[in-house]
């Protein structure tokens, strides 16, 4: 059974509770839609006890896809069509009901599977990315992956060690600065504006970029 719009965004604000701040259950009268609880609870995924409404287990693993289908929404939006402020999120809630089963993991995969969403919450993984599946014509790629010579622009950092992120702002790896490959061995390479600066792999991987066909 297809969920409409209101329930799937019910479902993602009960997963967010859980994910963020360990929340099993939430008070029933915070949700506010009749029409909306009544699909969750018809199909599974909540359970009503009282006044309190939570996640059966099935509803946690749909509730973890529609938080996924929201932040790859964000990342395609602000990462391919460049869409910030506070309008990403308006329209990334509605693009991500679009993001049917199947799609998802092809906007995955031309997005070289993110990490995290442009607010820097996690995307949750999908099959696709267990199963490291890729294909040609990425949109995006961690540095690591390209080849001497590709160019692109500094989509974002994806790094959880301070140090690093501090080392790339010093060198102006800024998300949106025009990026450009010039060497993968010893070291990887790159030129940002007029300076070249080497890393080593593990920092490379951390540098997602957004692909262009022509130089910078």
């Amino acid at each position: 059974m297809e969920l409409s719009d209101k329930a799937e965004e019910v479902l993602e604000r009960l997963g967010i509770g859980f994910e963020e701040k360990g929340e099993i259950f939430s008070e029933l009268s915070a949700v506010e839609d009749e029409a909306a609880i009544g699909e969750l609870t018809k199909s599974g995924y909540v359970i009503i006890e009282g006044n309190r409404i939570s996640l059966s287990e099935r509803g946690k693993k749909e509730a973890e896809n529609a938080i996924r289908r929201h932040r790859l929404a964000e990342r395609l939006l602000a990462d391919v069509l460049d869409v910030r402020g506070k309008i990403l999120n308006e329209v990334s809630c509605k693009f991500e009901h679009l993001l049917h089963k199947g799609v998802e993991d092809d906007v995955c995969i031309l997005l070289g599977h993110p990490k995290v969403c442009p607010h820097g919450k996690p995307v949750p993984p999908g099959k696709c990315c267990r199963e490291h599946r890729e294909k040609p014509g990425k949109l995006v790629s961690t540095l690591s992956d390209l080849q001497v010579g590709q160019s692109g622009k500094i989509a974002y950092i994806h790094t959880k060690e301070g140090g690093v992120l501090q080392k790339l702002l010093a060198m102006g790896a800024l998300p949106g600065s025009p990026i450009c490959l010039l060497q993968r061995f010893p070291s990887y390479v790159f030129q940002i504006g007029n300076s070249q600066f080497a890393i080593d792999s593990e920092i490379a991987k951390d540098i997602y970029v957004r692909l262009v066909k022509v130089g910078i």
